[in-house]
């Protein structure tokens, strides 16, 4: 067996179409260009990399795209006020903050100050309740995105067996709450999970992210399943592997993503679908 390739460039670049369309549609009718607002804290060459490809995004799509840019000792205070400012401007529709946060700004706090209906990172403990009540508005970006990969697959996600190895508030928790909405039976694998591998062995459905570089290895993986590789690592040779051991496992799953080129994708576009929610 070899495995399908599901290609997050590839299935990014129709939605992002699919995004634009939307834009210009909504300008046909006399609307503005959604406007979202990208703040980032300090100088995380990752988290850097990171906001400059939502920027990019922003642009494709024909967003309106503000960058809110501090340094790394900005004070709270001054980060909540500017989201209060964020969430009573007529022109922005989403907020996002780029995780992680310095250590002396309480995560926790910023992200409860977004205002729901601009929350298109879906972090905030409102549209976490709506998911837990399968009631979903604007949906945490990478579950999301695995969600739409999910549908480019042949699986049949009611009564497949699905483990999701993390339970991070941002991917594996929701990505859990996603699934189970699906139908699907869950099984989480956590850092005190005992016997990984055989949770592993059971799933139809099989996503990983822990950011541990090729923990999940090819003979753990039930053959024909779908594998979905969150985590982003670079080695010491400066190669990017994920939390899967790519070469072998596609010699056993029916469908893997790529690292990079897989699910990276996917969360930015579905960061798009949030703001043109949010504003429409």
């Amino acid at each position: 067996m070899t495995a399908q390739i599901l290609d997050g460039n590839d299935i990014a670049q129709k939605e992002m179409q699919t995004i634009k369309q939307s834009v210009e549609e909504r300008q046909r009718q006399g609307l503005r260009a959604p406007g979202l607002a990208v703040i980032l804290v300090g100088n995380d060459p990752a988290s850097k990399l990171y906001v400059q490809k939502k920027r990019n995004a922003c642009h494709a799509v024909g967003f309106h795209s503000q960058a809110h840019d501090y340094p790394a000792d900005l004070p709270e205070d001054t980060l909540l006020n500017k989201i209060d400012e964020l969430n009573d401007s007529a022109h922005i529709d989403g907020i996002l903050v780029q995780l992680p946060l310095p250590s002396h700004i309480s995560t926790e706090k910023v992200l409860e100050r977004i205002a729901p209906h601009k929350d298109v990172d879906g972090f905030h403990p409102y549209n976490l309740g709506k998911l837990a009540q399968n009631q979903p508005g604007l949906r945490p970006c990478t579950p999301c995105g695995i969600m739409t990969l999910l549908s480019h697959t042949s699986v049949n996600l009611q009564g497949a067996q699905a483990c999701m190895v993390g339970a991070s508030r941002i991917v594996g928790r929701p990505m859990a709450l996603e699934l189970l909405n699906h139908e699907a039976t869950i099984s989480i694998c956590h850092r005190f999970t005992k016997d990984v591998p055989y949770h592993v062995s059971k799933a139809d459905i099989l996503i990983v992210a822990v950011g541990q570089p090729q923990l999940v290895k090819g003979d753990w993986i039930k053959p024909g399943a779908v594998v979905i590789d969150v985590g982003i690592n670079r080695l010491t040779d400066g190669r990017i592997v994920g939390d899967v051991d790519f070469e072998q496992a596609k010699s056993r799953a029916a469908w893997l993503t790529p690292v990079p080129g897989g699910v990276g994708p996917m969360t930015v576009v579905s960061l798009l679908k949030n703001t043109l929610m949010a504003a429409n």
